[in-house]
């Protein structure tokens, strides 16, 4: 019996994203990221900047007897997306566009109708939460918005 749904949720989110055609020249990070900053588009899952963890979780019985337990957790992730320009306004209309491909992935369609099930791994997950930063520099505009990925799981 497992004791978290949150590994298999994560992978799964992961995969999901990466298969996104609307995330296709988008960088999907699997945790915090490396020294490698050259992409210009990322979306990190299991991290966001200033976050102290990568996941918040919660479990409690589901019914009486003990059987099974429901599990309520938040996938910290962030999208950013950042250019030699100056351009504010472009990096933030571009940070949400990432934001809005992310929440299109997470929905049923056709070809994807275990999406906001993360593939079986989960009851539901939805977008919950987000926080936008923008940052000036010699390397140019960048903007990130933090978000939430949140589940709820039975194990």
């Amino acid at each position: 019996m497992a004791t978290s749904a949150v590994p298999g949720a994560i992978d799964a989110l992961l995969a999901i994203l990466r298969a996104a055609p609307a995330l296709a020249e988008v960088r999907i990070v699997d945790g915090p990221p490396s020294v490698n900053l050259t992409d210009r588009h990322r979306i990190y899952v299991g991290w966001s900047p200033g976050a102290e963890q990568a996941v918040d979780i919660t479990q409690d019985f589901a019914s009486t007897g003990a059987r099974t337990r429901d599990e309520d957790f938040s996938i910290a992730c962030y999208a950013e997306t950042r250019a030699g320009d100056k351009d504010m306004t472009l990096r933030r209309a571009a940070a949400f566009e990432l934001l809005a491909a992310v929440e299109d992935a997470l929905r049923a369609t056709n070809d994807a109708p275990t999406a906001p099930t993360l593939s079986g791994t989960v009851l539901w997950s939805h977008l919950t939460a987000g926080s936008l930063v923008q940052e000036q520099s010699d390397a140019g505009a960048l903007a990130g918005l933090s978000f939430t990925v949140t589940c709820r799981a039975r194990i």
